[in-house]
């Protein structure tokens, strides 16, 4: 989904990036709440997984392209707002070191698919781990779905952007086509590896996924008191 410069006009893309500016900034406040001595470490390893699966991708329609995009994958395993780091991170990498998406579009592409791919992701995850039952089962079927509604989403929002300030020559409704259809089945196929992920992790070290804290009892304190003679009780 690597939107690549001169696909959308000027207004678009500056509106975009402004939208990628604030949603970092953000990110950043709210990530100071995530991070801690689990979620640090996970979110490195969700960065590398992420650039590696986003490096594997195929033209769809008039110059764009599709690939994982993760978003979901990474809001489950490390939080939200260290999610929208992690993407953000990877994207600048992708397009100022390996040309992988437009630096006049880096602002579209975080949007797309640092906001929009992580919030839905997130939002769906959260609100099916609230209906489902509560049990730490819930969330590996609950994150795949969460992926496979996020992949999609991020592409119609694309689609929308391309309809307000396309400047691209490829029809619209080619272009609505091209990117909803295949991203439902890259959703497919997503859902289907964050699950994968999320279960595997979960199974060993449930308290190492962000999502699925919630499910951890805490543990038990015994509290002893002692007495006057020097015994407990």
């Amino acid at each position: 989904m690597h939107v690549p410069d001169g696909f959308l006009n000027a207004p678009t893309s500056v509106a975009t990036g402004a939208v990628a500016v604030v949603g970092i900034s953000l990110a950043l406040r709210g990530a100071r709440a995530e991070l801690d001595d689990r979620t640090a470490p996970m979110a490195g390893l969700v960065a590398t997984f992420v650039f590696a699966g986003q490096m594997m991708n195929f033209p769809v329609a008039g110059g764009t392209s599709g690939h994982l995009l993760g978003g979901a994958l990474a809001a489950v395993l490390a939080g939200p707002f260290t999610a929208v780091l992690c993407l953000s991170v990877v994207l600048i990498v992708q397009s100022l070191l390996m040309a992988d998406g437009g630096v006049t579009a880096l602002g579209t592409n975080i949007t797309l698919m640092g906001l929009i791919g992580v919030g839905v992701g997130w939002l769906v995850f959260r609100g099916l781990v609230a209906v489902l039952p509560k049990r730490i089962a819930s969330v590996p079927p609950a994150a795949a779905i969460g992926a496979l509604v996020s992949v999609p989403v991020a592409a119609a929002a694309f689609v929308l952007l391309f309809s307000v300030g396309g400047e691209a020559p490829v029809a619209l409704d080619r272009v609505l086509t091209a990117m909803v259809g295949w991203h439902v089945l890259i959703g497919l196929g997503e859902a289907a590896i964050t699950g994968l992920v999320v279960g595997s992790i979960v199974s060993v070290r449930p308290d190492l996924v962000y999502g699925a804290r919630r499910f951890i009892a805490a543990p038990e304190l015994e509290v002893r008191t002692v007495t006057a003679t020097g015994g407990t009780r």
